[in-house]
């Protein structure tokens, strides 16, 4: 095979193209990039790259570096080139590896990184050989570059490095020599030595496993390095250790703890970071608890002085942290992009173990900004930051660090955690020095969760502090003052006397409006992150409030800047979310409306910052009910609109795949919004929704078919939507939309389409029971619906959401239909009643259920296998409606009268609490 060999042409215009991007105008630049793209799809072109780079020394280096981080972007592209491009670009690679300009060299490291994963070190073992040979070179530099590109590698892909190549493993020999060079007389080599090694930690790696003990000796001697990169290693070996292999370490944790809590205070901040994610790590593994419990009384305090802002942090704040900055307008780089995460997922709540469950909570932001996903199973990564204001801007530090480690312990340790602490908190709360004070009342936020029980009984005195603190001078004491008042809302919110409203309750809330109109955006945020939680925690009893509370939130439409506007639609939404229709008053309508229509008519269709302001308006319409209607056809048909040209716009990206993605946000946001508006209005939309144009079912039914998951969930909740509030309106399009439902009906649904399977399967029961008894249109759909219900009820692997919600429809098509769903009984009574038995009474659950009766009555024997069930999902009812509950008793008292012996003899075999529950309730 002929070596490849540039073309003169080609390299020309490659080479010209590169001198060109070095231009500063932003039109030659786009140019550039179209033009860089286009020659992504000639199949040499990395090759011409791997030639400017590796051989053309009359070229600047600038100008060959680019060359080399293009190759580094394009690197995917040698798995599809010809064999001889592969091969000379990986020959070239190398050369240029051994570059005298270290430029050059650098390039040609990152080309190597990249390729090697690419290419996987297996397809690709001369240059890993190639590597590890230059560890033991006698040039310096070509030793430390070599082993800085092995760092990367096994930090980037160390699962790829663990392979068998040839009958032999490379880390067999590399391990041993990493362990080896970590005594090397040069603090770069020992960094990446033991860099190298920690890596492969957290993959089990027996190449490494085999040598732990050396290993950990290994650490301990250089636990006292005199560079401060070599200890941030150790320590961040130890964290990994801990978290694979914590036996290794237990025989030795009494000096580890020392050493981890001595660099804790290090005062480098990359090594007080390293170790401060051990004690976070530790306190997270529930089965160190007894290993860390002895150790409370020394971490808690260091983790304590760890919270103090520290010099660079004040510097990176200095903005928020001094002026009144009201008025200085946001940059957008102050924006974090959010992440809309369309309407909830259609569920029901559990009872747990007798008592009320507790919904779970949104998705939000944690306490240190790291981002927090639901512990559901739903597809809803809606990270707002309502609960915990983003609490400092900076990237993970060790302040942060050490409050999410506090926020661990207390949950594990609650009461212990804070007898330890009583003392240096009281200090550190009354301290004269703000910075003192400030980590004091985020210590004390962070601990809110896991310690509210032994926490309790101080706050009495913690809360009026923190109402005062809301006063003081330094904007960094009031905004986190804001934030740790938000973690104890639900305690300033529960309903426990008038004196404990009128002490807590009352200046809580009123302290936390006056920061939400506060002369400093970072206070206004976390006034306003901590006033959506109280809106949160006392629901309806804000009622009382709300005219205050309205005319507060408008001056603050007045007042904010771009950052903050965002945060304020949410804390909005949540105000009417938790007074529901006492936001009907026309004096409240009067004080709200204009803001919110103001807003609206100054943001375009394209304007990202109509989205939120769609999601607060979609709340706002379903508290105001009919108080919204004079406002509703404006928004109605902008939605419209919205929906039809997000559609316009994709079928258009369909067609031509070189535009960009539409942004699908726009699309779900307006469905949500529709939904709301039905939800508020029903009816009360017949006049928008017949002259709309185009028509809103049939847009509907095209976003049925759309291939982003939450746009489909988005329709399916506005087709059960639209069947409660107007089934009269929709039920000309059913046909079309049943159609599409019934597809996407799946048992086994990837991740992401989870939430648009829950929601269709829950409108098609809504839709059922609208239609009503036996209606011969519906009945063409019962047994396609019924065959895609079922096997989604009965598959293992189906989430909980799922089976629930498959098991409600099931139960409302068969109170609807019997005669066709009576026959399957017996294939889905023992999962049904196992989905349902655990949720909560409410009026899904109870047309269900008197759908399950009807068919019981239909076909009395397809029950007979599943009775013990059957009884076990019937006495779990709290309070069963009058209807349901004579259902109850016919069946039951039928089942005995059947065969009076062979029900004693069934009955008799059942868990005690049932009979006696059966017995007392039935009679039978």
């Amino acid at each position: 095979m002929a070596p490849w060999t540039p073309q003169p042409a080609g390299l020309q215009e490659i080479l010209q193209t590169i001198h060109e991007s070095t231009a500063t105008s932003a039109t030659v630049q786009r140019n550039i990039t179209e033009k860089l793209n286009q020659f992504t799809r000639a199949p040499e072109y990395v090759a011409y790259l791997a030639y400017i780079l590796s051989s053309m020394p009359q070229e600047e280096d600038r100008i060959r570096t680019i060359a080399g981080y293009l190759l580094k972007n394009n690197a995917r592209l040698i798995l599809s080139a010809p064999q001889e491009v592969a091969e000379f670009v990986k020959s070239a690679v190398l050369s240029a590896f051994n570059d005298t300009s270290i430029m050059i060299r650098n390039a040609a490291s990152q080309d190597i990184v990249a390729f090697l994963g690419v290419l996987e070190p297996r397809n690709w073992p001369e240059c890993l050989q190639h590597l590890v040979l230059a560890l033991d070179s006698t040039d310096f530099d070509r030793q430390e570059a070599a082993f800085n590109a092995l760092e990367k590698a096994c930090e980037d892909y160390p699962r790829k490095m663990d392979v068998e190549i040839n009958g032999t493993r490379p880390l067999d020999f590399m391990i041993p020599k990493f362990l080896s060079l970590s005594d090397h007389p040069s603090a770069k080599m020992r960094s990446h030595a033991v860099a190298c090694l920690s890596y492969f930690v957290p993959i089990n790696c027996q190449s490494l496993f085999v040598h732990i003990d050396a290993f950990i000796a290994c650490l301990f001697k250089r636990a006292s390095d005199d560079d401060p990169s070599v200890r941030r290693h150790v320590c961040q070996a130890l964290v990994l250790l801990l978290a694979a292999r914590p036996e290794k370490l237990m025989p030795e944790m009494s000096n580890v703890a020392q050493y981890m809590l001595y660099s804790t205070k290090d005062k480098n901040e990359n090594v007080a970071l390293e170790a401060c994610e051990f004690w976070l790590t530790f306190a997270e593994d529930q089965e160190l608890a007894p290993y860390l419990h002895p150790l409370l009384d020394q971490v808690g305090p260091t983790l304590l002085d760890c919270m103090v802002y520290g010099d660079d942090d004040l510097l990176w704040l200095e903005g928020d942290a001094e002026e009144d900055n009201a008025a200085v307008p946001d940059k957008d780089t102050d924006i974090k992009p959010r992440h809309y995460g369309g309407s909830k997922s259609h569920g029901y709540e559990r009872e747990t173990n007798g008592e009320e469950a507790q919904e779970a909570p949104k998705t939000r932001i944690g306490a240190y900004g790291q981002e927090l996903l639901d512990s559901d199973d739903e597809e809803d990564y809606d990270l707002d930051d309502d609960d915990f204001a983003d609490e400092m801007t900076t990237e993970w530090n060790l302040r942060k660090c050490a409050a999410a480690a506090l926020d661990v312990l207390a949950v594990r340790f609650s009461g212990d955690l804070l007898k330890v602490l009583l003392g240096p908190l009281r200090e550190k709360l009354w301290s004269q020095d703000w910075l003192q004070r400030e980590s004091g009342i985020l210590a004390l936020g962070a601990m809110a969760e896991g310690c509210i029980e032994a926490i309790e009984p101080h706050l009495p005195t913690l809360v009026p502090y923190l109402i005062n603190t809301l006063n003081d001078p330094k904007p960094l004491v009031r905004s986190i003052t804001c934030w740790t008042l938000g973690r104890y809302a639900s305690w300033c919110t529960q309903p426990k006397s008038e004196e404990h409203k009128n002490q807590y309750f009352i200046p809580t809330m009123e302290g936390l409006l006056r920061m939400v109109l506060d002369n400093n955006k970072r206070v206004q945020e976390a006034g306003c992150s901590a006033f959506a939680t109280l809106e949160e925690d006392a629901g309806p009893a804000l009622a009382p409030y709300l005219e205050p509370v309205l005319r507060n939130l408008v001056i603050a439409f007045d007042k904010y800047q771009h950052k903050n506007m965002l945060i304020l639609y949410d804390a909005v939404g949540t105000l009417a979310d938790a007074v529901g229709k006492a936001l009907q008053n026309p004096v409240y309508v009067e004080i709200l409306m204009p803001p919110l229509t103001g807003r609206w008519a100054k943001l375009k269709d394209d304007d990202e910052d109509l989205i939120p302001l769609l999601e607060c308006l979609a709340s706002v319409t379903i508290a105001m009910g009919p108080a919204f209607l004079p406002y509703a056809g404006p928004v109605f048909d902008r939605c419209n609109n919205i929906i039809h040209n997000s559609l316009l716009a994709y079928q258009q990206y369909q067609q031509n795949p070189d535009l960009d993605e539409p942004d699908k946000a726009f699309l779900v946001v307006a469905l949500d919004l529709l939904s709301g508006l039905i939800q508020g209005l029903g009816m009360g939309l017949e006049p928008l929704l017949t002259a709309s144009n185009p028509n809103l079912l049939s847009l509907l039914t095209v976003c049925l078919k759309h291939p982003q998951a939450p746009v489909r969930q988005s329709a399916y909740a506005l087709v059960g939507d639209l069947a409660m509030g107007c089934f009269p309106l929709l039920r000309p399009a059913m046909p079309g939309i049943m159609q599409e439902l019934i597809l996407q009906l799946d048992p086994e649904p990837k991740f992401e389409f989870v939430s648009a399977s829950n929601n269709a399967a829950w409108s098609v029961g809504e839709v059922a029971l609208r239609y009503g008894r036996d209606e011969p249109e519906f009945q063409q759909w019962v047994l396609p619906l019924i065959s895609r219900l079922i096997p989604i009820l009965l598959h293992p692997k189906a989430p909980r959401s799922l089976h629930e919600n498959a098991a409600v429809s099931i139960g409302r098509i068969g109170l609807m239909h019997p005669n066709l769903v009576a026959p399957h009984l017996p294939e889905f009574a023992q999962a049904w009643c196992q989905a349902l038995y655990e949720i909560r009474d409410n009026e899904e659950k109870d047309s269900a259920f008197r759908g399950l009766c009807t068919l019981v009555q239909t076909n009395p024997a397809g029950m007979a296998k599943s009775l013990l069930w059957f009884c076990n999902s019937i006495i779990r009812w709290n309070q069963p409606s009058p209807e349901l509950n004579n259902m109850f008793q016919t069946l039951l008292q039928g089942f005995k009268q059947h065969d009076e012996a062979g029900w004693a003899a069934q009955v008799s075999s059942f868990p005690p609490v049932i009979q006696e529950r059966l017995a007392a309730r039935y009679g039978v």
